[in-house]
């Protein structure tokens, strides 16, 4: 069993670390890509954004296509539109091109983070999905803490361009790796799907106040990690006049926090139950955050304290976004990729959304980033805070005593 399920988090993690790496290594190249192709800052942070507006619009469609053809074929058509995307940001002559590619490449990425979530589902519940995702989160932890770092000894060696050859070839491993993943969903169950049904399926999660709950505060508790991801090369490279090197060092040390403390989860989980674990995280990233932007606003500037606090928020963080995706899809099985694609449409248009309005108000200073960040920490817990989750049976078995 546990040989199986480390089997499974292996090739799962690596093929929803696809998509991401080619945000997380791309982060180090934003300012060179500026002044290579002559775009401002806010045409090269429209190539991030156009990435994540792609991956929510894309989606929904994605979703009940897993539920309605297996999950192995969408993964497929995925993975080869991703690639010839990328193929097509190497060879971008100007920053228009790119962010056209940028989009192309973010609906090729929507298979890879739609279906491992929705295989987690078919194939556990409860706490082993807990452990599943949160090992899954391990192997996937690979892009956010090697990915900036790689991509500055590319940049270096090879330019901007050199980080797209290398997601090329990343994608090309990766279709590879999907020929491995046994196929989940039984023919009976895609044999119902239907389009009047994926509709339908909509409307159950539209009405499940618990789904649609638990969803927002994994939405706004991602969306804190985006804003940190489209600021965060702006601030330290430019504010704090660090090389693409040594941010990328920093960067990873606080995915390595966020990665590290997800594999808490199922003995935490054990021990308080998934309810209370999800509240104390997320009351712990909120008071920490919050704290982060008050000693910032009251013109405390130093990179050792922003470094620190994020890394013990983020940490928070870790433990909040797994526990609250399986206890959102808990009840939803016979809809996992549809109930995984809302999930991710939901999370990917609010940290669009996000990005864009913190992006609009950015400036090289950190306190736009942290302002940004604790907004999202604050709605996360008042989601958290809000949620009826009364008809969850999940909860009321592990809600600990």
């Amino acid at each position: 069993m546990k040989t199986r399920i480390l089997r499974n988090a292996l090739i799962l993690g690596l093929i929803s670390a696809i998509g991401p790496f080619a945000i997380d290594m791309y982060l180090p190249a934003l300012p060179s890509i500026g002044r290579s192709l002559g775009a401002g800052a806010g045409a090269v942070q429209m190539s991030l954004s156009v990435f994540f507006i792609a991956l929510s619009l894309g989606q929904p469609i994605c979703g009940p296509l897993s539920d309605r053809f297996g999950r192995k074929a969408p993964l497929y058509v995925g993975l080869c539109v991703f690639a010839a995307a990328t193929l097509g940001c190497a060879l971008a002559p100007n920053v228009t091109t790119l962010i056209v590619f940028r989009f192309l490449q973010g609906v090729g990425a929507c298979p890879g983070l739609v279906i491992p979530r929705a295989v987690v589902r078919d194939l556990h519940t409860g706490l082993d999905a807990t452990r599943l995702m949160s090992l899954l989160m391990l192997v996937f932890s690979v892009s956010p803490i090697l990915a900036p770092l790689t991509g500055s000894f590319v940049i270096e060696f090879a330019g901007w361009r050199g980080v797209f050859w290398t997601v090329l070839a990343a994608s090309i491993v990766g279709l590879g790796i999907s020929t491995l993943l046994a196929e989940t969903r039984a023919r009976a169950a895609r044999a119902a799907s239907s389009l009047a049904g994926a509709l339908g399926a909509y409307r159950r999660l539209l009405r499940d106040r618990a789904f649609l709950g638990l969803t927002f505060v994994a939405a706004f508790g991602l969306s804190s990690f985006f804003v940190y991801l489209a600021n965060s090369p702006f601030v330290l490279i430019e504010h704090y006049h660090l090389s693409p090197r040594l941010y990328s060092l920093l960067f990873s040390l606080n995915a390595a926090s966020f990665f590290a403390t997800a594999q808490l989860n199922g003995w935490l989980a054990q021990r308080i139950g998934l309810k209370r674990l999800v509240r104390r995280a997320a009351t712990g990233f909120a008071l920490v955050m919050l704290a982060l932007l008050a000693l910032f606003a009251l013109g405390v500037d130093r990179l050792t304290v922003l470094v620190a606090m994020l890394f013990a928020g983020f940490g928070c963080l870790g433990m909040l976004l797994p526990t609250a995706t399986v206890l959102a899809l808990e009840e939803h099985g016979s809809i996992a990729g549809t109930a995984s694609a809302f999930m991710g449409t939901v999370q990917f248009a609010t940290g669009s959304a996000v990005m864009l309005l913190v992006g609009a108000l950015a400036s090289s200073s950190p306190v736009p980033m942290l302002a940004g960040i604790a907004v999202c920490a604050l709605l996360a817990l008042a989601l958290e805070r809000a949620t009826d989750r009364a008809p969850h049976p999940l909860l009321r078995a592990t809600s600990g005593g």
